[in-house]
């Protein structure tokens, strides 16, 4: 078997660290899950096509999220026929916004995965069902045997704790 090739491996290691955040970025642009993880699979195979310009940016996630806008834009043409839910100004717009701020994302997106880290398992469970899974608060209620208002009541004080939880994080004190 051949060695793979070094400029192919630096690649895969850059994606590997960056994943979640270009993945974010996507979905910023791109509101529905299954949408965005099929223009993150088109944006990794062409930044796989680029894997020789790759080891000349000087700022991969940066350089990334850019060939994701560009997908994104591709994505939402092959749509065309279906209902557009942002102007495409719109979408430049709040590109350019996460781009701005991919550092400070970054660093949200890491203190709230320590902060779920920190929560009761009934918690992380609800947390994981409704927003991981995408179910509705009703479905989520059914399947752990409470009330809608109770699990709605729950999800609320816990935003809250994940909320001052992170805040806590990027001061710098304790979580």
């Amino acid at each position: 078997m051949a060695e793979p090739n070094e400029a192919l491996v630096r690649l895969v290691r850059q994606l590997t660290q960056h994943h979640a955040s270009i993945f974010a970025f996507i979905r910023a642009l791109v509101p529905d899950r299954a949408d965005a993880e099929e223009v993150l699979q088109e944006t990794n195979l062409t930044l796989l096509r680029k894997v020789d310009e790759a080891d000349r940016v000087e700022n991969f996630r940066a350089w990334a999220c850019a060939v994701a806008r560009i997908e994104v834009l591709r994505f939402r043409d092959r749509r065309k026929s279906s209902r557009l839910i942002f102007a495409d100004d719109f979408l430049e717009l709040v590109a350019e916004v996460i781009v701005e701020r991919a550092d400070l994302l970054e660093d949200r997106r890491e203190a709230l995965t320590g902060c779920l880290d920190r929560l009761a398992e009934r918690d992380r469970d609800l947390v994981r069902r409704r927003y991981h899974e995408a179910k509705d608060t009703q479905t989520v209620a059914d399947e752990v045997g409470r009330s809608r208002d109770a699990v709605y009541k729950a999800l609320a004080r816990i935003r809250q704790t994940l909320f001052e939880c992170v805040e806590r994080r990027l001061a710098g004190g304790t979580a």
